[in-house]
C-alpha cells in the first residue's frame, strides 16, 4: 500500500489480513467502519505524509504512513485518543488488528506520528469534505456556526497569579542567596577537610529553586507582555465622551494568572464546573447531513470576534475542496444562509459576513420561550433590523434549525465519542487535534449514510 518511490516501508497488506484463516473479516460485520476506512484511505492523496521519510536513509524501514493514517482515523472515530490505549488496542482489538495485522506500532511511534503530521491532516480534511460533497451530503442551504469549551491539557493547580509570583520570586531569591552562602561556607569547610578532592557540587535544593525561579520569571514576562499589549490597544481606541479616562497602567493586575503546563491557554468559564483552562473549539456545520465545513480553536473565552474568521475559513475550505457556491436560476451567486447564536452578534460581524457572501441570521439577545417577540414597523438600529430579520417567517424557520444542526455535533463528539479534553499542548497543536476530531466526524457521517466511498 506504500506509494511508488525508492523508499522502502514495512509491508502493509490489509487485503492479505482478510484472507487469513482467523481473519477479522470473518468475525466482524460486513459493513463495519474499519472496512469502510480501509477502502477509503487508499483513495486519499497522502503525499505529504510520505514526504518526510523519502530522503531518510538511516534506521529500519518505517511503518507505512497510509497504515498509520488509517489507524489514527479509526481510533478517533471510535473514541480511542490516547496513544498508549491505541497501542494496546492494536494487540487485543479485532478491528485494530484488521488495520495493522502483525505490524503493530508502539505508543511512542503513534504519538510521534500524530505530532509530526498534524498539519498534513488539513489536506485530508479537505479531501474528505470533497468526497462528502460529491456524495450529495453538502448542500449549503444553512451553515450554522457555534463554539464549545474543551478542557486543555493544563491543570488549574499549576497556575499562579501575578501578585503571588512577585512574592514567590522575592522568597526564592532570598532562599537561593541563603543556599549560595551555605554552599560557599561548605566549600570552605570541604577544602579544609578534603584538600584537592571534589566537594564543590551545588545542593540539589539550590538547583530546584533556581529552576522554579526561572519558570516564574518567564510567566511574569508573559503577563507583563500581555498587559503592555492591552495598554497599547486601549491607547489606540477612540476617545469617549464624559470623564477623562484613567491613565493606562502597563503593569499586569495582581490577579492575572498564567499556567505553567500550557501558557497559551486562558482560564474560561465552563458549564457546571466554574472555571478551567480550555480551548474554545469552533465549528461551522452544513445543514444537510451535519458535515463540518470549517473548524478552529481560539483562546478567546467568548465568540464575539469569531464570526468573520469562521466565515473566511468556511469559504477557504469550500474553495480548496472545489465545492461550488449556490447560484440562482440566472447563474448569479446566492448568499449562503448562516445561523449563529447571540454570542456572535455585533454590527461589525453582520457586515463582515454579508461582505463575504453570507446571509446571516443572528440572535441579538437571549430569546425567551413562548415570547412572540413583537417586531417594530421600522427598525431604527442595526441590532433592531437583525432582530426583525430573525422574527420573519423565513428567519424563524432558518434560525430554529440551528439547534438541530450544530449543537448535536458537539454532543456527538463529546458524549458519543468521549472527546472532552485535548491531549496535546500549545494552540497550534490543539488546532490540529481538533481538526482531526472534525475530520473523523465527517467520515462517520459518510459511513452512516451508506458506503459513500463506493458511490464516489
Amino acid at each position: 500500500m506504500s506509494e511508488a518511490s525508492g523508499k522502502t516501508y514495512r509491508p502493509w497488506e490489509p487485503q492479505h489480513y482478510r484472507q487469513e484463516l482467523h481473519s477479522p473479516e470473518g468475525k466482524l460485520p460486513e459493513g463495519d467502519l474499519v472496512f469502510f476506512l480501509l477502502d477509503s484511505v487508499p483513495q486519499l492523496d497522502l503525499g505529504r505524509f510520505y514526504a518526510p521519510y523519502e530522503r531518510e536513509t538511516r534506521g529500519a524501514p518505517p511503518f507505512d504512513p497510509a497504515m498509520m493514517v488509517c489507524l489514527l482515523l479509526y481510533a478517533y472515530c471510535v473514541g480511542v485518543f490516547s496513544s498508549r490505549k491505541l497501542a494496546l488496542a492494536c494487540e487485543r482489538n479485532l478491528a485494530f488488528l484488521a488495520i495493522v495485522g502483525s505490524e503493530r506500532p508502539d505508543f511512542r511511534t503513534i504519538s510521534d506520528f500524530r505530532k509530526l503530521h498534524l498539519e498534513s491532516f488539513k489536506e485530508v480534511f479537505v479531501q474528505v469534505l470533497r468526497l462528502a460533497a460529491a456524495a450529495g451530503l453538502v448542500k449549503l442551504g444553512n451553515v450554522s456556526t457555534d463554539g464549545t469549551k474543551i478542557q486543555g491539557n493544563a491543570s488549574r493547580h499549576k497556575a499562579m497569579s501575578y501578585g503571588y509570583m512577585t512574592k514567590e520570586v522575592e522568597r526564592l531569591r532570598e532562599d537561593i542567596e541563603t543556599l549560595v552562602t551555605q554552599a560557599q561556607q561548605q566549600d570552605e569547610s570541604d577544602d579544609a577537610a578534603l584538600g584537592s578532592r571534589r566537594g564543590d557540587e551545588l545542593p540539589a535544593e539550590l538547583t530546584r529553586r533556581e529552576d522554579r525561579l526561572a519558570r516564574i520569571e518567564s510567566a511574569m514576562r508573559r503577563l507583563e507582555a500581555q498587559a503592555r499589549a492591552e495598554a497599547e490597544r486601549r491607547r489606540a481606541g477612540k476617545p469617549r465622551r464624559g470623564k477623562e479616562p484613567k491613565p493606562v497602567d502597563e503593569s499586569p493586575s495582581e490577579k492575572a494568572q498564567s499556567n505553567f503546563t500550557d501558557p497559551e491557554l486562558h482560564i474560561m468559564p465552563t458549564n457546571n464546573k466554574g472555571w478551567d483552562y480550555c480551548g474554545n473549539a469552533q465549528a461551522s456545520v452544513d445543514e444537510t447531513c451535519q458535515i463540518i465545513v470549517a473548524c478552529d480553536v481560539t483562546d478567546a473565552s467568548n465568540d464575539k470576534q469569531q464570526a468573520e474568521p469562521m466565515g473566511q475559513a468556511t469559504l477557504s475550505t469550500l474553495g480548496q475542496a472545489g465545492i461550488e457556491l449556490p447560484r440562482d436560476d440566472t447563474g448569479a451567486p446566492q448568499a449562503i444562509p448562516a445561523t449563529l447564536d447571540s454570542g456572535y452578534y455585533s454590527e461589525a460581524a453582520v457586515v463582515a459576513l454579508e461582505t463575504l457572501g453570507f446571509d446571516p441570521y443572528m440572535a441579538t439577545g437571549r430569546q425567551r420561550h413562548h415570547d412572540p417577540g413583537a417586531v417594530p414597523q421600522e427598525p431604527a438600529t442595526a441590532q433592531a433590523r437583525m432582530a426583525a430579520k430573525v422574527q420573519t417567517p423565513k428567519g424563524k424557520a432558518l434560525y430554529a434549525r440551528r439547534k438541530v444542526i450544530v449543537e448535536p455535533v458537539f454532543g456527538q463528539i463529546k458524549e458519543a465519542r468521549g472527546f472532552r479534553r485535548f491531549l496535546l499542548r500549545g494552540l497550534d497543536n490543539i488546532r490540529g487535534e481538533w481538526r482531526l476530531v472534525c475530520l473523523t466526524h465527517n467520515l462517520l457521517k459518510m459511513w452512516r449514510y451508506g458506503c459513500v466511498v463506493h458511490a464516489v
